[in-house]
């Protein structure tokens, strides 16, 4: 006989986790899901199972705004071991060519530097990438390459870390060099092939062997938490690390209404509104947050006036001061 699920829990917040290797970000979301016994969960943002680091996770009214994370510029620190290629352009593929490498950190600087920048990238066959409504990964499964068209891509810093010549443990791995970098990056980059590229421009070829997110937006690793961390806590202490919804929205302006203006806002209408903290009006649309006194209403756009809805709050309480 098969017991009731037990119910799952309203909970609205923002939990930052440090995604361990070897995870999907699926997985680590439905553990921590579990964990808060939280009815609505999403992530803003997914990490390979090879990579590590910094895993935005949305809950409740929250999830509404996890997108945004989407489009947030990145940063990684990306490890690149020079002189092998891979069929994947990762650890997880198979090795397809070696060679010896010596190079100076003033030779790969010169390279690193000619990537920064607006650049065109190829998405990697083994990415989530949908093509004909499959992912690209699955076709390189099968043994399948399809064409995919260059995507432009913003790198604004790579820094060089540190290099060094690769530990022999066997006679195969002779002659390799490791780099660490650290590379600030818009949405839709992808380190693996940076990494590609890079050993390419070379001429000794690379493949990225390790990869930890450090930053997404303005969020930061420094204020992640591990998984096993918080399974090792209370209930009530797991819902005391949720930071509030508005998390996600810190970068936006904020805009306030009174009560009545606030139901109207929460009915989904327009309103005419004079510009917050008594500034001139900008003729410019720009995205802001809305509140009641404490209360968050939602998102808006704000338009020379107009205040626009864009997504509600569903459960906001108002609490005018």
């Amino acid at each position: 006989m098969n017991k009731a699920r037990m119910p799952r829990d309203c909970v609205d917040g923002v939990l930052l986790i440090d995604k361990p290797i070897g995870m999907t970000s699926n997985d680590a979301l439905m553990r921590a899901r579990r964990l808060l016994n939280a009815r609505k969960a999403g992530h803003g943002g997914t990490l390979d199972p090879l990579a590590s680091g910094l895993l935005p996770l949305a809950f409740g009214e929250a999830t509404k705004f996890a997108s945004d994370l989407l489009d947030a510029d990145k940063q990684y620190l990306a490890e690149l071991t020079l002189g092998i290629v891979t069929s994947s352009g990762d650890a997880e593929g198979e090795v397809l060519q070696r060679a010896a490498v010596q190079i100076t950190e003033t030779q790969l600087r010169q390279v690193i530097d000619t990537f920064v920048g607006q650049i065109d990238q190829v998405p990697p066959m083994h990415s989530a990438l949908k093509r004909d409504g499959r992912a690209l990964y699955e076709y390189a499964r099968a043994g399948i390459e399809v064409e995919r068209k260059p995507r432009r891509v913003t790198i604004q810093s790579i820094e060089l870390l540190t290099l060094e010549a690769v530990p022999e443990v066997s006679a195969g791995d002779a002659g390799s060099m490791r780099a660490l970098i650290r590379v600030a990056c818009s949405k839709g980059t992808y380190i693996r092939t940076l990494g590609q590229d890079i050993g390419e421009r070379l001429g000794c070829g690379a493949y990225l062997s390790g990869l930890r997110r450090e930053r997404v937006g303005a969020l930061k690793l420094t204020q992640a938490l591990a998984l096993d961390a918080l399974e090792a806590m209370q209930p009530g202490q797991r819902l005391e690390c949720l930071a509030p919804v508005d998390f996600l929205l810190a970068s936006l302006e904020r805009t306030d209404l009174d009560e009545g203006h606030a139901r109207r806002f929460l009915h989904g209408q327009r309103l005419r509104i004079a510009p917050p903290g008594g500034r001139a009006a900008d003729p410019c649309a720009e995205r802001v947050r809305v509140y009641c006194g404490d209360a968050l209403l939602g998102v808006a756009t704000l338009d020379d006036g107009l205040l626009v809805p864009s997504r509600l709050i569903g459960n906001a309480v108002l609490t005018e001061q």
